[in-house]
């Protein structure tokens, strides 16, 4: 196998970053420096659920499987970026049944909507970002993707208080990656090993993740 080229899919972790709005805010402080100590060293205090993350059933389900024990071979696999239409908060089923090919079903599937790019503490951010109506959940069950990522904050709307749409796709061990970045890098249609490597945290609701595109096939 030889690989064309990488693209890099997550946030860079920082203080004070904008991140869900309820959510301790990321700090990250240098308690080691190599010109006094000879070496560096920091240390890091936030949630799980900061910047690129894995979301696990364990999130929204009281005997959800955890982010521990979400198998390598779920988040590591074929994957395609998808591009659906925005006109609102919400991503109807209508926009994904348009994008949708045969050959997502059960891969990876990770939705653009350039969200990454308007990162800031604003209301538009961090509480107008789209996301998966719930009319998407049984055609989303259907298709079983693997694991779905979004370059937004959730994978459903924050007016969706109730989670409705996290539990159902949850309850049906599909895996999320929330707060991907870079997926303009990407080219809609087109087949990428990907590879979303959440943190080992046991039994954890969910882990922030290196996730990564790779140009293979």
């Amino acid at each position: 196998m030889k690989i064309k080229k990488i693209f890099d899919l997550s946030t860079p972790l920082k203080t004070y970053m904008p991140i869900w709005p309820t959510n301790p805010l990321v700090n990250i402080v240098p308690v080691g420096t190599a010109a006094r100590d000879g070496y560096n060293v920091e240390t890091f205090a936030g949630a799980t659920h900061s910047g690129t993350h894995v979301d696990s059933p364990y999130h929204m389900l009281e005997n959800g499987m955890s982010v521990d024990e979400i198998p390598l071979t779920q988040l590591i696999g074929e994957g395609y970026v998808i591009r659906p239409k925005l006109d609102g908060p919400e991503i109807t089923v209508d926009k994904f049944k348009k994008k949708w090919k045969s050959e997502y079903d059960n891969k990876i599937i990770l939705v653009h909507t350039g969200w990454d790019k308007k990162r800031s503490y604003t209301k538009e951010f961090q509480f107008d970002f789209p996301g998966l109506a719930y009319d998407t959940v049984e055609f989303m069950i259907k298709h079983h993707p693997s694991v779905i990522g979004i370059d937004t904050l959730g994978i459903e709307p924050y007016l969706h208080a109730d989670f409705k749409v996290h539990k159902q796709l949850l309850a049906h061990n599909i895996a999320f990656i929330e707060d991907v970045a870079g997926l303009d890098q990407l080219t809609e249609g087109k087949k990428y090993l990907i590879a979303a490597l959440p943190l080992r945290i046991f039994h954890g609701s969910g882990a922030m993740a290196r996730v990564v595109a790779m140009d293979v096939f």
